[in-house]
């Protein structure tokens, strides 16, 4: 029987267009057993959307009392609404040994990174070029010049923090890039720290 571990909370970040969602996507799917955060927001429900599933569905005046409480690891105000990560089940996860992959910016890395700093590894991922991500976000935002603007001094602000990140993949090939993400949290979840049980395994080796 394996000896027992502590959970691991893998942090991806990426400027928009570089493919984190894709690859927290992929990584939920071939890991079943990861564990889903489920983020506390101040907007309205959307249609089919329910409480505890999507989100946590909170007022302003909620959301500001569990921030000055210390309640959530990370939070962020995203055109004028509050989006968080609740303290409680992240501990709870990470103390029953599950693993949990994040795909939020460098800020919310470094936020968790301050609040959780034995249990984060991040990871940020890079697109080849930036002409590849602009041809990428070309094709999201319809061509419009502005926003494609707005969009790429906003990854140009992201990928400043790169070296803030233990791990950097180039996300060239899609395949690649998933399955490097993949070695990362395979070697996060056997690092020595992280294996509460060993030291009694150990001993029992005699």
């Amino acid at each position: 029987m394996p000896p027992s571990r502590r959970g691991v909370c893998l942090v991806i970040s990426a400027p928009s267009g570089a493919g984190k969602s894709t690859i927290a996507g992929a990584l939920r799917a071939a890991e079943p057993d990861l564990a889903n955060s489920v983020s506390v927001t101040t907007r309205a429900v959307r249609p089919g959307e329910a409480e505890g599933v999507h989100y946590l569905f909170r007022s302003q005046a909620q959301f500001d009392a569990m921030a000055e409480a210390g309640e959530l690891l990370e939070w962020a105000r995203v055109f004028g609404r509050g989006y968080g990560t609740p303290r409680a089940p992240v501990e709870a996860t990470l103390a029953a040994g599950r693993d949990m992959v994040f795909d939020i910016d460098w800020q919310g890395h470094r936020q968790l990174r301050a609040a959780l700093p034995a249990d984060v590894v991040g990871l940020f991922v890079l697109p080849p070029s930036l002409a590849v991500l602009e041809g990428r976000l070309r094709r999201r935002a319809a061509d419009d010049p502005a926003e494609i603007a707005r969009r790429m001094d906003a990854a140009r602000d992201e990928i400043a923090h790169w070296r803030e990140f233990d791990h950097v993949i180039v996300n060239e090939v899609l395949d690649q890039a998933i399955a490097e993400a993949r070695a990362v949290l395979a070697a996060a979840r056997i690092a020595t720290a992280r294996q509460t049980g060993l030291a009694a395994l150990v001993q029992g080796l005699g």
